[in-house]
């Protein structure tokens, strides 16, 4: 077993072991694959055995290898048994000789996947292109069987790190075709209550669009398996999945569900597809137009849109200086909005942005069916990648996020105001009416004189709950709410686009939402 890998081989081996990460290596069903199975392939999968042999290994080495070595250290280390491995050759050396029943399962089942690739393939036309990994996956409703191998590791190494600090938020989306949703939906239950994850999933037929919080470790493995998986891995690559502190506190439990589409626009996939986006920019792409529109003399006679098209709470504490951000409530009323305004794009060029590319997919391609805009462009992993590749560029003020975080720092702008007094303040803090869901942008010295409710509604609303609390019937009934419009109509003047407006705060289906400034019938705070 020893000579099946050699160190040097290592690093091509790691290169392309997920391929295989989704066997089962405590298959004990499984007979040796140096008797039945292996005289059962055809010529051309024996030819394979070897490849196969590699594969196996190297996936092995690759569930010991640790998250991160060491403060000061460069290179790969690695743990099992319990004992410490710092290079390749000592790795591959105890793999080989402590655990060559295991390599053996692998190979095992290696081979196994290769009979069925190759019975499969000879029923199918040569213009299919169906993966009979990908078959086999779907079909397997065995979900524990694409679950990583986590027996190495600790229940404390996995949860450990969760803190604020100390753990980690994915946020990733996947556009692709799935034939089964649920059966995904099933397996990243499973998944993510296997490795501690909390956070939210949406699946669909579309593909996928995840947001979890863990450890270091438990995310690190989450992206392994995403990247390994036949669905997917033909779609994903590491880059796609944008980090930032966290853990799996930042997220009150884990919400796996099929929906029609991955972010709700409100249109079924069927009419507005994924397949027809705007042209994608690159960070430094998307930096460089940026400002090129900026150092127009004339920004508003400009034949370019900074177009943010997320919702104003969240261009209410951070965006793109000389941005559009449509007044809207919820990404459901982007495609009104665009109808609405459609003179405002006629023969514009226009750069789209919003948190992390998964909203300008499909808005994107909306407003492209138009057929009124000159081009189209979009910011490839949106805001998260940009600062973190520009945290001092054309981005100011925080990132709004969807969970109990709120915002991401990237520089220290504030763009934003206390809503009551009118100091400079970006922190957001929930209404104090229990049932409202709505944020509120309150200052500490409005806080301590109760200036904590975010209307003259909720703020009855909580006296009377406080008076009585079986009355707990309130739910998004708040007055600043309710007067909002779905899809408001920029003015143009002579032509010219509307001026960057003073963004006010909405609210959404998926997550919290926040108000304009209150009119009170209560005294201003005084500011001391």
């Amino acid at each position: 077993m020893p000579s099946s890998t050699s160190p040097d081989q290592g690093d091509d081996l790691e290169a392309c072991v997920l391929r295989f990460s989704d066997l089962d290596l405590k298959d004990t069903s499984l007979i040796n694959p140096s008797s039945s199975i292996k005289a059962e392939l055809d010529v051309s999968t024996k030819k394979k055995y070897s490849f196969a042999k590699k594969k196996a290994f190297a996936l092995f080495v690759k569930t010991k290898e640790l998250p991160a070595p060491p403060s000061g250290y460069k290179e790969k280390w690695w743990k099992c048994c319990q004992q410490l491995f710092t290079d390749q050759t000592s790795i591959h050396r105890h793999v080989a000789t402590q655990h060559a029943d295991e390599i053996y399962h692998e190979t095992a089942s290696v081979l196994k996947q290769l009979t069925v690739t190759s019975s499969t393939s000879k029923t199918l036309k040569s213009a299919d292109k169906r993966n009979p990994f990908k078959e086999d996956l779907t079909h397997n409703h065995e979900v524990s069987a694409w679950l990583p191998d986590i027996s190495c590791f600790s229940p404390d190494e996995l949860i450990s790190g969760q803190g604020n600090g100390e753990g980690e938020v994915l946020l990733y989306y996947c556009y692709c075709d799935l034939e089964d949703p649920d059966w995904i939906c099933a397996w990243q239950t499973a998944l993510c209550q296997h490795l501690h994850l909390t956070g939210k999933v949406r699946i669909a037929t579309e593909g996928i669009n995840g947001t979890v919080g863990g450890s270091k470790l438990a995310t690190r493995l989450y992206v392994e398996v995403m990247l390994s998986c036949p669905l997917f891995k033909d779609y994903l690559c590491k880059d796609d999945f944008k980090t930032s502190k966290g853990g799996a506190c930042c997220f009150p439990e884990l919400r796996v569900g099929v929906f029609e589409e991955i972010v709700p626009m409100g249109i079924s996939p069927s009419k507005i597809s994924y397949k027809k986006p705007g042209i994608h920019l690159s960070p430094g792409e998307f930096h460089k137009e940026v400002e090129k529109f900026l150092s127009q003399a004339n920004q508003e006679e400009s034949d370019t849109i900074l177009l943010d098209c997320r919702n104003f709470y969240e261009s209410k504490i951070g965006r793109f200086q000389g941005c559009l951000a449509p007044d809207i409530r919820k990404f459901s009323y982007f495609p009104s909005y665009v109808d609405e305004n459609l003179e405002l794009f006629k023969e514009k060029r226009v750069l789209m942005y919003c948190t992390g590319g998964i909203r300008c997919e499909r808005g994107s391609a909306y407003l492209k069916a138009k057929g009124v805009c000159k081009e189209v462009f979009q910011l490839k992993g949106g805001i998260h990648k940009y600062l973190e590749e520009f945290p001092a560029g054309f981005y100011k003020g925080k990132l709004f996020v969807f969970d109990e975080r709120y915002a991401l720092s990237f520089n220290s702008d504030i763009v934003s105001e206390c809503s009551y007094c009118g100091a400079p303040w970006d922190q957001y803090k929930l209404c104090s009416t229990p049932q409202c869901r709505q944020l509120v942008l309150t200052c500490p010295a409005c806080q301590g004189q109760g200036f904590t409710a975010c209307c003259v509604t909720c703020q009855d609303k909580g006296s009377r709950q406080a008076a009585s609390p079986a009355q707990s019937s309130f739910k998004e009934e708040c007055e600043c709410t309710a007067r909002r419009l779905r899809a408001p109509r920029e003015l143009l003047q002579q032509g010219r686009l509307p001026a960057s407006p003073e963004l006010r705060p909405g609210d959404d289906e998926d997550g919290p939402y926040l108000h304009e400034r209150p009119h009170l019938p209560f005294p201003k705070p005084s500011q001391s």
